[in-house]
């Protein structure tokens, strides 16, 4: 089904801005070359493995706890495969990078005077990571992580606990994610605009964001607004 994209949204209505992190206003494409690529390619040279060999290990262990919050930690990766993965991302950063219009978006709602957090499930050593390439700290009102509530955003519970730290009018808050099934959750919470991207891999085709709307370039989201 084709993506409907980038409706405008009713900024008279929205108090307060979710924002994801990866795939979202980061291109997915610096984390799927390093978990689907780089990673693979050190892990086969560790332990004398085929690089065939070692994607298909990695791709089972990945899939064995994918959306759980040990799946995002570095921390839990570093020691099942005895690598330091966070300096392991840190010599490949140069391949951060923005997606389309992500920094005025940013710019945009500084200036709307809107509540605005980071929501991610990246590790706090990731988020350092993107930070250190990314700057974007500053538009900001807070960062957050999952792994400080010990709950993903595919939970429930990660959203309870971000409302109770961070209060906010669910029905007066965008929540703008790369994942239909985290938004899915957010919507069972009662986040009340919420849009999907339609792109978050720059290098990989678009994706079925159905049934959110979605955004492909933030730059026409504000050019939408009211």
């Amino acid at each position: 089904m084709q993506n409907k994209l980038d409706k405008p949204l009713p900024w008279s209505e929205i108090d307060t801005v979710l924002l994801d992190m990866d795939g979202t206003l980061l291109d997915l494409g610096f984390d799927n070359f390093f978990w689907l690529e780089y990673l693979p390619k050190i892990y086969a040279e560790k332990n004398s493995l085929s690089l065939q060999q070692s994607k298909h290990f990695l791709a089972q262990s990945y899939g064995a706890i994918e959306g759980k919050l040990q799946w995002y930690c570095l921390d839990f990766w570093s020691e099942r495969l005895k690598l330091d993965i966070a300096e392991l991302k840190y010599s490949v950063r140069e391949k951060v990078a923005f997606r389309p219009g992500a920094l005025s978006f940013l710019k945009f709602i500084q200036q709307q005077n809107k509540q605005c957090l980071l929501a991610t499930n990246a590790h706090p050593k990731s988020l350092e990571i993107k930070l250190l390439c990314a700057d974007f700290h500053q538009y900001f009102d807070e960062l957050v992580s999952s792994h400080q509530f010990g709950h993903p955003k595919e939970e429930i519970e990660f959203w309870r606990f971000l409302q109770r730290d961070y209060p906010f009018d669910p029905e007066r808050t965008l929540f703008v994610d790369d994942s239909v099934k985290i938004l899915k959750v957010a919507q069972q919470f009662g986040i009340g605009h919420l849009r999907a991207i339609s792109q978050p891999d720059l290098n990989r085709a678009t994706i079925d964001t159905t049934p959110f709307y979605a955004i492909h370039n933030f730059s026409k989201v504000i050019s939408h607004a009211d």
